[in-house]
């Protein structure tokens, strides 16, 4: 018989709710502890995605086991806002055609749901799109949830079993054998600490595991007004395909080869992302910087020309944008590792790094961290 263990966990994002997601399905307790009133980090600053089509070949099996374990959990936890809306990544050249074609022809293709589709059809799919655009990949397992209510929804449905503890504005400064006291003075007693910093590298977690092989990696990103139409699955731009492992191949080569992105996309090193929310606004990015110390401010280049892209695709102008931001995430540099787990003592573990993969693979990651520690 499985003794019920006591887990305290650092970190309020999706990492963090992911695994005590897990362990509280197994009949364990677990008191998790947020410094934020809220989580601020990548978290609430993404897209929702549940993002199949470009993982990998190595990732694809417990991308596709995440998918359905957000899916079960959209059942149960309709706040998450589930939906399984998948996506359409429209091209433009003939280059970026030549890597959708090669996709949809793959040996994972049916695995991720791919289908090369004329315009006709993607516009009888989604007749949101009415720009310009050769084809476009359609990912019927592609998803999407509400990133900004996910965490509260789930948080809310772990404490209805009464074996869940939140607390908000509590930051973790010292782990004492498996005894965490917070900037309170207060002390929580466990049998486990899973530590779940997102991108704080320093601190608490420098103290518990050194330097891991661990990078940051910023972003920007814009939400608009409401469209007024429905935007029926996630819309990506060819760009996409060059951020994206489960494209890799002699196309996409071609396509860095022969293909120069414009100035602006090259030096942000952008792809065009857009998905709606249940408000119906849109969410649209994003860029990527990798060199640290990255800036205050945001860049209004890389917005202009997202919204360019959006445009040209939609073939309308976009509603006012409402809000922009910029976002950091955390991201192994181990090509062999999706997530980054660090052991600091028996029953001490620190788990980050999973990147742009974060809300994709958190309740994956949950449960396999959970498989790990034999809970």
């Amino acid at each position: 018989m499985m003794l019920t263990m006591r887990l305290v966990i650092i970190g309020g994002g999706i990492l963090g709710t992911a695994h005590a997601f897990a362990a509280i399905g197994r009949g364990h307790e677990v008191v998790q502890l947020e410094r934020e009133t809220e989580a601020r980090g990548a978290t609430v600053r993404n897209f929702g995605l549940v993002w199949v089509s470009g993982r990998s070949a190595a990732e694809l099996a417990i991308t596709l086991r995440s998918r359905m374990l957000w899916e079960e959990i959209g059942g149960r936890v309709p706040g998450v806002g589930f939906r399984p809306a998948g996506s359409i990544t429209l091209v433009r050249t003939e280059a970026e055609l030549a890597v959708a074609e090669a996709a949809a022809a793959g040996p994972t293709a049916a695995e991720r749901g791919f289908e090369l589709l004329d315009p006709d059809r993607v516009r009888a799919l989604n007749p949101a799109l009415r720009g310009k655009f050769l084809a476009g990949l359609h990912c019927s397992n592609d998803a999407a949830v509400e990133s900004r209510q996910a965490m509260p929804a789930l948080r809310a449905h772990m404490e209805a079993t009464g074996r869940y503890s939140f607390y908000a504005g509590a930051e973790a400064r010292t782990v004492t054998g498996t005894a965490v006291i917070d900037d309170r003075g207060r002390r929580f007693e466990a049998d486990l600490v899973l530590v779940c910093p997102g991108a704080a590298h320093t601190g608490l977690t420098r103290e518990l595991v050194g330097d891991i092989p661990v990078r940051r990696v910023r972003l920007q990103m814009m939400q608009t007004a409401p469209l007024g139409e429905s935007l029926t699955t996630a819309v990506a731009d060819g760009d996409s395909f060059r951020y994206y492992p489960g494209f890799a191949g002699p196309e996409l080569e071609r396509l860095n080869r022969e293909e120069s992105q414009a100035f602006t996309a090259a030096r942000h090193k952008m792809q065009l992302l857009c998905v709606q929310r249940l408000h119906g606004g849109l969410t649209i990015g994003d860029t990527h910087e990798y060199d640290e110390p990255f800036a205050f401010d945001v860049d209004e280049a890389p917005y202009e020309h997202l919204t360019a892209v959006a445009e040209e695709l939609l073939g309308r102008k976009l509603p006012t944008v409402v809000r922009r931001w910029a976002g950091v995430y955390s991201q192994s540099i181990d090509p062999t590792a999706i997530v980054t787990r660090a052991q600091a003592a028996d029953d001490v573990w620190v788990i980050t790094g999973a990147g742009g993969r974060g809300m994709t693979l958190g309740p994956a990651l949950g449960e396999e961290t959970a498989d790990l520690l034999n809970l």
